[in-house]
């Protein structure tokens, strides 16, 4: 499998410690390029996006959304959005389950 991350070079850094390639500050296309490759050369892969890449008109991220397969996109906020960011699928869960089931009951 293949792991790859895409966003700001402050935030690829963490991505960078722990071996995942990354790549730091790419125009639109280039982004695409990218992830035409990954599809291209790899059976399975899990791609981080940061969340302004995720929500921009890429079109390989449409595909991969709207089609599903072996290809998983991951949203991660940027590092000035840590405290509000809330990922998609917690906004799926919370209209599908309610709130209640994300809510910490640990303390």
């Amino acid at each position: 499998m293949k792991i790859v991350a895409m966003g700001s070079s402050a935030l690829m850094d963490g991505f960078a410690l722990l071996g995942i390639q990354t790549y730091a500050d790419l125009s639109l296309e280039k982004i695409n390029d990218v992830l035409l490759d990954v599809k291209r050369k790899h059976r399975r892969a899990l791609v981080f996006l940061e969340q302004d890449i995720i929500n921009a008109d890429i079109p390989m991220v449409n595909r991969w959304r709207n089609q599903g397969g072996s290809m998983l996109i991951c949203e991660i906020p940027a590092l000035d959005q840590l405290n509000e960011f809330q990922p998609e699928v917690e906004q799926l869960i919370a209209r599908v389950m309610g709130t209640s089931v994300l809510e910490n009951k640990h303390g």
